[in-house]
């Protein structure tokens, strides 16, 4: 399906929200390549997104995230969107509407040690992975055990390998990563699955809300610490995990912080997959380079 215009999205948030009545309409990046989504004001001065699937896979997906959204409500002390509205697609899914959230997205170089943005950081992490599994489940959303979990992440591995853009040195230090067995014994918990600065607003010393939860699973809690792993400061980090741990139940295992780091430098290996399925030289390219850089900077550094 080709792309929809913002013209198109207002008109489908106007059928999904009784009496919104748009006054202008502008383009929202989407993570996903197959979610068409535009900001969409209104003539009471509100802010409206609204996002429709191009395909039946982002159609079924956008539908399970809808569904955990509405049983996230009341559960976490920030906001996360919730959908005002939707209708019905004449190829499938439907197109939905929510409020658009306040705030400013978290950069990770930005935060500072103590009990500011990075302890408030680490309280909201700890409130995510503390949610009921049962939420994503009736969702609808994966549920992985630790060791599924691992063979996931392998197999991601060996996708990547086999493009032959991996440098020699980092592909040794990950297929040994994931070899260390004891290294895998977590306890899986509910997981964000996509944190990255553009989802995570925030003002002052405050998370104000999280966005985007299609990628939503009960799976390793290193998953939703691999960005501020990857992009802070390791002081930084440290005083994140330190609220973090406070927060939860359970303390946190011993090998947390290395699989959090281990998940950020994969990170890139998915960049390259992403560009390999899209056929789409750029991004490989840049992924390449950025593998290149992380091999340069981790040379002999063991995991």
């Amino acid at each position: 399906m080709s792309e929809r215009s913002p013209i198109a999205l207002a008109a489908l948030a106007c059928a999904a929200v009784r009496g919104l009545e748009p006054v202008c309409t502008r383009p929202h990046p989407c993570p996903d390549w197959d979610i068409d989504a535009a900001v969409v004001e209104d003539d009471l001065s509100r802010s409206w997104i609204v996002r429709a699937p191009r395909s039946p896979v982002a159609a079924a997906r956008l539908d399970r995230e809808t569904q955990l959204l509405t049983g996230l409500l009341g559960w976490l002390p920030f906001s996360v969107p919730e959908v005002s509205g939707s209708v019905r697609l004449p190829a499938g899914g439907c197109a939905v509407v929510h409020r658009m959230l306040t705030g400013n997205p978290l950069e990770p170089s930005e935060l500072t040690p103590g009990p500011g943005l990075a302890a408030a950081l680490g309280r909201a992490l700890a409130a995510v992975h503390e949610l009921p599994e049962r939420l994503v489940e009736d969702a609808g959303l994966p549920v992985y055990t630790a060791e599924e979990h691992r063979r996931r992440k392998l197999a991601e591995l060996d996708r990547a390998a086999g493009t032959g853009f991996i440098p020699a040195g980092l592909l040794t230090r990950w297929e040994k990563a994931f070899e260390e067995a004891g290294a895998w014994r977590f306890v899986p918990c509910v997981v964000h699955g996509d944190l990255a600065a553009e989802n995570v607003l925030i003002d002052d010393c405050e998370v104000l809300g999280i966005l985007d939860w299609g990628e939503a699973r009960v799976g390793d809690p290193a998953d939703d610490l691999a960005w501020i792993a990857a992009g802070a400061d390791p002081d930084c980090l440290e005083s994140v995990l330190e609220a973090y741990a406070l927060g939860r139940r359970q303390p946190p295992d011993r090998d947390l912080t290395r699989r959090a780091r281990l998940a950020g430098e994969l990170a890139l290996a998915r960049w390259l997959l992403h560009g390999v399925t899209l056929d789409d030289p750029e991004v490989v390219q840049d992924a390449r380079s950025m593998l290149n850089e992380l091999d340069a900077a981790l040379l002999g550094e063991v995991w």
